[in-house]
C-alpha cells in the first residue's frame, strides 16, 4: 500500500503502475476511468501486451484503443458490446468475452481470471474518506480485492450516494493510488420514440403486470414504453430490483407509481447495480439517495434473492427466437451485437418468484435494407448465432401479435404457440416445419 503522502498522484503516475503483460480492469457501464485511460494510452511503446477489460461502454472514446489501433501495446476485451464498442468491433479492435453477469464475481474471486490493476471510478470522498461507486457498482470490491494494484479515479460528476449499510461505498485507504482531475460530463443514454410495434407489444405486456410488481427492465424501446404505459395506468405500488436503473424508473417515480412498498426485501427502496440514462436520472440519484439500494452483482443478480421477491416481472428484448423457444439475444451470426448481461439472472429469478413472469419482447419481423421482410421467429436458431437462453428458461414471449407462455408445452405445442405470434406472412411456413419435425 502506498504511503499516505504519495497516495494522491497524477494520472500519469498512476498509469505508471501498469506493467507489460498486465490485465487491467476498467469496469462496466457508463462509469469509466477516462483520466487514467488517457494517461495509460500515452505509454504506447513503453509497455507490451497490456490487456484491458471493460464492457457496455457508451462514452465516445477508449484511448488505449484509439491511440493504439495496431495493438502495439494494448488490446481491449469486452464483457458486453456497448454502442461505442460496436463501432470498435467493426474495425477489429475489441475482443468479446462471453459471461453471465451473476457468475462474473466468481471468476475473480476463485482465480479463474486475473486482475493485476483495477482502475475504479468513484465519487468525491466525504469527510471520513468514503467514496461512492457512482453509477457502476459492478463487482468492484470483489475485483479490486484480488488485484495487485488498486487505483481510484475520483469523478466530480458522480452521484455521491453510498448505499444501504455502505453497499455502494469504498474507502480511500483501500486504494494504492488516487487520481483526481476534470472529467467530461457523464455519458447519457437516450430513448427513441417508440414505434407502433413497440407500443403494441408493450400494451400486451402491461395487461399482465399486477399491482405491486417488482420490475426488472432491460434497456430498450419496449421496456421504456412499458414503463411509460404503467406510469399512465392505474397500477399501484410498483417496485424496482434491476440490473440497470434507467429513465423508465424515473418516469414511474414521477408518476407516483414506484413506491417499492410491497417488496419483501429492500422495502421502500429501488435496488440496482448500474445506472445509465439522462442527466436527470443521475441528478435523481444525487438528490434522493435514501430511495435506493445500489448493490454489487452478488446482491442484485442473485437468483435466490430475486426469487424471494413476489411478482418479479423481467422484461427484455431479443434478436431471434426459434419454434422451441430458444432465444438469441445478442448476435447476428458470429457477429456479437451486445451480450447476455443479466438477462438469464432475471429470467430465472422471475421464473422462481411467486407470481413472477419473465418476458422476451421481440418484433415479429424486420425489413432489410433491400426491402425484404424477414421473420424474427425461425424454425431454428441459425448456425453460428448465439443461443443466449435455452428453451427451458423462456417463460413468456411477446410480439405485436400476442403473448404466449411456453412452460409445460410439448415441442409441437411450443412451435404452434410461437407460430401464432409470428408475422402472418410466415405462419404457414413455420407450422409446416413444426408438423414435419415435432411429434
Amino acid at each position: 500500500m502506498a504511503g499516505k503522502q504519495t497516495k494522491f498522484v497524477t494520472p500519469e503516475q498512476a498509469a505508471g503502475a501498469v506493467q507489460s503483460g498486465d490485465w487491467v480492469d476498467y469496469g462496466f457501464g457508463a462509469g469509466f476511468p477516462e483520466l487514467v485511460d488517457r494517461a495509460l494510452a500515452a505509454r504506447k511503446g513503453q509497455v507490451r501486451d497490456v490487456k484491458v477489460r471493460g464492457g457496455l461502454v457508451i462514452r465516445p472514446r477508449i484511448e488505449i484503443v484509439e491511440q493504439d489501433p495496431e495493438g502495439e501495446s494494448f488490446s481491449y476485451y469486452s464483457w458486453h458490446i456497448g454502442d461505442y464498442e460496436r463501432k470498435l468491433q467493426k474495425r477489429g479492435l475489441v475482443t468479446f468475452l462471453p459471461v453471465v453477469l451473476r457468475s462474473l464475481p466468481y471468476l475473480y474471486r476463485d482465480g479463474h481470471i486475473r486482475c493485476d490493476v483495477a482502475v475504479v471510478p468513484v465519487s468525491r470522498p466525504d469527510g471520513e474518506g468514503y467514496c461512492g461507486l457512482g453509477i457502476s457498482n459492478y463487482a468492484w470490491r470483489t475485483i479490486f480485492q484480488s488485484a495487485r494494484t488498486v487505483i481510484f479515479e475520483v469523478n466530480e460528476h458522480y452521484p455521491r450516494l453510498q448505499g444501504v449499510d455502505g453497499s455502494h461505498r469504498v474507502h480511500l485507504s483501500e486504494a494504492d493510488f488516487v487520481v483526481e482531475g476534470v472529467h467530461e460530463p457523464l455519458p447519457q443514454r437516450s430513448y427513441r420514440e417508440p414505434s407502433a410495434t413497440d407500443i403494441e407489444i408493450a400494451r400486451r405486456v402491461v395487461e399482465l403486470i399486477p399491482d405491486g410488481a417488482v420490475l426488472s427492465l432491460g434497456v430498450g424501446g419496449v421496456p421504456y414504453t412499458v414503463a411509460k404505459m404503467l406510469a399512465q395506468s392505474d397500477k399501484k405500488d410498483l417496485g424496482c430490483h434491476t440490473g440497470t436503473i434507467s429513465d423508465p424508473f424515473l418516469e414511474l417515480y414521477k408518476a407516483g407509481k414506484l413506491t417499492n412498498a410491497r417488496k419483501e426485501l429492500d422495502t421502500g427502496l429501488s435496488a440496482w447495480n448500474l445506472a445509465m440514462g439522462s442527466q436527470e436520472l443521475y441528478d435523481w440519484l444525487s438528490a434522493e439517495p435514501g430511495l435506493f439500494h445500489p448493490g454489487d452483482l452478488d446482491y442484485i443478480h442473485s437468483v435466490d434473492r430475486i426469487s424471494r421477491l413476489s411478482n418479479v416481472i423481467s422484461i427484455n428484448g431479443g434478436v431471434q427466437l426459434d419454434l422451441m423457444g430458444q432465444e438469441n439475444a445478442e448476435s447476428a451470426g458470429t457477429r456479437q451485437l451486445s451480450g447476455i448481461g443479466g438477462q438469464m439472472d432475471f429470467l430465472e429469478g422471475a421464473f422462481r418468484s411467486k407470481g413472477g413472469k419473465g418476458f422476451i419482447c421481440i418484433n415479429s419481423s424486420r425489413v432489410t435494407k433491400e426491402g425484404e421482410r424477414k421473420s424474427n421467429i425461425l424454425p431454428a436458431i441459425p448456425a453460428g448465432s448465439t443461443v443466449s437462453a435455452p428453451r427451458t428458461m423462456i417463460q413468456y414471449v411477446a410480439t405485436e401479435y400476442g403473448v404466449v407462455s411456453l412452460p409445460g408445452k410439448s415441442l409441437r405445442e411450443r412451435a404452434e404457440a410461437m407460430a401464432s405470434i409470428a408475422h402472418p406472412d410466415f405462419r404457414e411456413e413455420l407450422l409446416r416445419y413444426a408438423r414435419e419435425h415435432f411429434v
